[in-house]
């Protein structure tokens, strides 16, 4: 039996490609690609801006002295999201519907340069998994 997520994340890919009409162009498919992540960045700043849901309060991160014998462990707790709050509901389905945007032109990209969004998933985890903590982003 075939893995479920890789039939979900293919029936994406493969819907993606069936409905991408005017945005067949791969400089068409960059410029959307980018500009869904910008809508991504403005709904989640809309959020503390208009909703107040959440705050975005932003410091210089605590990092330890050079000479601290800190674990990384440690230091993820010591190290900030700089997010309070939750997400409302509406606030919810407003950003998931501009990620989801932004997958769709992230799959027709993948369909345009005959990558498979799945496959990259599994490459990327598994890169992941192999530099474990020495994979710090």
């Amino acid at each position: 039996m075939p893995d479920l997520r890789n039939a979900i994340t293919d029936e994406f890919q493969y819907t993606v490609e069936s409905l991408l009409f005017r945005n067949k162009s791969i400089l068409d498919q960059m410029t959307k690609y980018q500009d869904s992540c910008a809508r991504v960045n403005r709904t989640i700043a809309k959020s503390a801006t208009s909703c107040g849901c959440i705050n975005i309060n932003v410091e210089k991160q605590k990092y330890p002295d050079d000479d601290s014998e800190m674990s990384l462990e440690e230091l993820k707790l010591l190290l900030e999201d700089h997010v309070n709050g939750k997400l409302c509901d509406h606030c919810r389905d407003l950003i998931e519907k501009e990620i989801g945007k932004n997958l769709f032109y992230l799959a027709s990209l993948c369909n345009t340069l005959d990558l498979n969004l799945y496959d990259i998933i599994i490459k990327e985890l598994d890169r992941v998994k192999m530099l474990g903590n020495f994979n710090l982003r």
